[in-house]
């Protein structure tokens, strides 16, 4: 599948989706919040990020590059690491579940990039359709393509992308590795976004 696929979804995966991973984390809280989770696509291998908001701030993003297990365990798994262990965030509380947003993005498939210099790189970005990991050795880091709201020029893209990944935002070597990917997403905009 290239990047720009996303996986076979129905139409209505967001609004089975985005009670699952809201369920996981009620769960995690010791609230009983059930959610169907019986549709035989959720049973396909798949890759998710969950993404958290509050007050339009992100209060958690946790997420799998690669498809390794059934959707809607990666989704569940995902949601309760978005909502408690993402390192830059205390966990979330019981009465932060109400004030906050849910994000599920699908990814596709990562393919990789194949290019010739950083600027040969660049010039292949596709702003806001892209997402991009990057890495380096140990070095890795990824965005999903929604961080094009924030840095919409691709140097400033690439430049957090390596900060991120814990390098200097003008590093470059011959043996950086980059892979792009699409996403579908959808997003539970009734609470705190």
């Amino acid at each position: 599948m290239a990047a720009d696929e996303s996986m076979l979804l129905p139409h209505d995966a967001g609004s089975v989706l985005l009670p699952i991973a809201r369920a996981a984390i009620a769960a995690e809280l010791g609230r009983d919040s059930g959610a169907a989770t019986d549709a035989a696509w959720l049973r396909e291998s798949g890759a998710c990020f969950i993404t958290l908001m509050q007050q339009d701030r992100l209060r958690g993003c946790i997420g799998t590059l690669r498809a390794h297990r059934a959707l809607v365990e990666d989704v569940r798994q995902n949601a309760i690491a978005a909502a408690f262990r993402d390192p830059r965030f205390t966990p979330l509380t019981a009465i932060e579940l109400e004030a906050i947003s849910v994000e599920v993005s699908v990814l596709s498939p990562m393919a990789p990039l194949a290019f010739m210099s950083e600027r040969d790189a660049l010039d292949q970005l596709r702003p806001g359709v892209d997402g991009l990991a990057f890495e380096y050795g140990r070095h890795a880091s990824t965005f999903l393509p929604q961080v094009w709201e924030m840095f919409a020029d691709p140097a400033e893209f690439m430049a957090h992308l390596k900060y991120k990944a814990g390098l200097p935002p003008d590093f470059w070597d011959g043996e950086v590795r980059l892979y792009r990917y699409s996403v579908t997403k959808w997003r539970d905009t009734d609470n705190g976004g």
